[in-house]
């Protein structure tokens, strides 16, 4: 089944069960199933937990900062974010996209893990290894160790004997242990390999555990031919050695992209389920949710046939609060902090951004002079949802410099953008794909306002502006979506604003309004 056909069909059962809800989630009346994918986002290498009845989740967000999202959901299906685990990465000038930049690099795969009431997210940058540490997932989180390595997909365990471990690797699968304080890795610890680089083929994004006496790892495999696979190895000894099984190779009948990677998760009452992710093109990789079933000590994923059900029973029932990890905004906040589903481009310059210089707007200064959106600074993205979403924004321009830019972008590696550009006095707005001019026009008022629909079920977008915030027209052509390793995340809203000839112009966003799947397009989606 293709990708067109696959949503279209899950769209209709929405329809038929009455609606459509947050991020994938299907409603019915009492609100008891929902639909894979989980979360229709970017939401890759998730690593989820349960502390009580409450569930945390963290995920990748690579250059983006703050990083590290922390996100809680008591049912499993409805996810907040709650906090991050840093605000900014400083390894080098290119965080500050000075003298180059960290696209397709920055915090990847993180682990997540409580222990004797403490939470732990450990993750690399491709340059470092970093360990944070709270006693609140809704607060701050302390950084309490840098290793001067990268341990790639590393991931963590607090044994029974109050030994800590660590396994980590790509086709080469290494634990090796931390002192007993966390401030190191213990020198005459161990440190031994065990998974020798077989079977052949992709092996990464380790999750580390102990269950019933038993140690598993579990991790993706790509075969050469085949699709992305979840394996899973078990050992009585935690240095092994350790046998292997296939737990789940299934696409959802999304031809080619195998559900993979991903961590396991039981309820309070027992019940066990895994929390992997898809890749799915230009929105990114998503997260998918399935039952585990425990056979003869192995903890096999999907139904009984091994596949992931599209449509199955909460986790938990009796939850009716809604998570939403893409909202509008109107900017109006009393201190200059901005909500958490916003996320910079690279570290941001706090000098050049403010919600309190002029209250109910957000502003975006200019500081240096660039020459084109990858080197800018202090650009403001928020996820896209498929698998059809929309965002808005309201720009008051006035206070342009000759030369600037500033609009709204579906950024990625390669963005489509609708851009305010001053040139002399005058002001036009211009679409382009890849940096390719499609359209412009003139126009003269201080406000514009600027439209992007997403199209997840193409992976086209649309651009639109108005003169009124209400009559609006396209601009410019379809611009088709794509996801690239170049960048590594799923394509995103952006509000940006950036100098070419001279630094000190600002533009003022009064808004930013998000259309979200439930509320664009699903009656002309079902119809087709």
């Amino acid at each position: 089944m293709n990708k067109l056909g696959l949503w279209a069909g899950c769209l209709l059962l929405l329809c038929v069960a009455g609606g459509c809800g947050n991020a994938g989630t299907k409603q019915t009346e009492e609100e008891k199933t929902f639909t894979n994918p989980l979360i229709y986002a970017d939401v890759p290498d998730v690593d989820v937990i349960r502390v009580g009845s409450d569930y945390f989740m963290v995920s990748t967000t690579a250059h983006m900062s703050p990083g590290a999202p922390i996100m809680h959901s008591k049912d499993m299906v409805n996810w907040e974010i709650v906090s991050y685990v840093f605000d900014e990465l400083n390894e080098s000038p290119k965080n500050n996209l000075e003298g180059g930049n960290i696209y397709s690099r920055g915090q990847w795969a993180a682990s997540l893990r409580y222990h004797d009431g403490t939470f732990y997210v450990s993750f690399g940058t491709g340059n470092k290894s970093y360990l944070y540490a709270t006693k609140n997932p809704f607060g701050k989180w302390e950084k309490k160790l840098v290793i001067d390595e990268y341990l790639h997909d590393a991931s963590m365990l607090f044994d029974d004997d109050g030994r800590i471990f660590l396994a980590y690797g790509a086709r080469h699968i290494r634990i090796i242990e931390f002192k007993e304080d966390l401030s190191g890795i213990k020198e005459d610890g161990l440190n031994v390999e065990v998974i020798p680089g077989e079977p052949k083929g992709l092996l990464e994004g380790t999750h580390m555990y102990k269950f019933g006496g038993k140690y598993y790892l579990t991790l993706i495999w790509w075969p050469e031919g085949g699709i992305r696979t979840q394996l899973c190895f078990r050992s009585d000894r935690i240095e092994g050695p350790y046998e292997m099984k296939t737990i789940l190779s299934d696409d959802m009948g999304y031809e080619g992209y195998g559900v993979a990677q991903g961590c396991f998760i039981d309820t309070d009452k027992g019940d066990w389920y895994a929390m992997l992710f898809q890749d799915h093109e230009a929105v990114g990789r998503v997260p998918v949710l399935m039952p585990c079933r425990w056979e003869n000590g192995w903890p096999m994923l999907g139904d009984e046939k091994g596949k992931v059900p599209l449509t199955m029973e909460k986790p938990v029932q009796g939850y009716a609060k809604k998570g939403g990890l893409v909202v509008s905004d109107e900017f109006s906040y009393e201190e200059n902090k901005l909500g958490l589903t916003w996320q910079w481009n690279h570290n941001p310059d706090n000098a050049l951004w403010s919600v309190t210089e002029r209250p109910g707007y957000l502003r975006l200064k200019t500081g240096r002079v660039v020459q084109n959106l990858f080197e800018a600074r202090n650009t403001l993205t928020q996820r896209t949802e498929g698998p059809q979403c929309a965002g808005a924004v309201a720009l008051d321009v006035r206070n342009m410099k000759d030369g600037d830019r500033c609009g709204l972008a579906v950024f990625c590696s390669e963005p489509g953008t609708l851009t305010v550009v001053k040139e002399n006095s005058d002001k036009c707005l211009v679409m382009t794909d890849r940096g390719i001019e499609k359209e412009r026009i003139p126009f003269s008022q201080d406000y514009i306002y600027l439209k992007v629909v997403c199209d997840f079920m193409t992976d086209d977008a649309l651009f639109y502006y108005s003169l009124d915030g209400k009559d609006w027209k396209q601009l410019g052509e379809r611009f088709h979506m794509i996801f690239s390793m170049a960048h590594f995340t799923g394509n995103k809203f952006a509000l940006f604003n950036y100098a070419t000839k001279t630094a000190g112009g600002y533009v003022d966003v009064d808004y930013f309004h998000y259309e979200s799947p439930s509320e664009v397009g699903l009656k002309e989606h079902v119809q087709r």
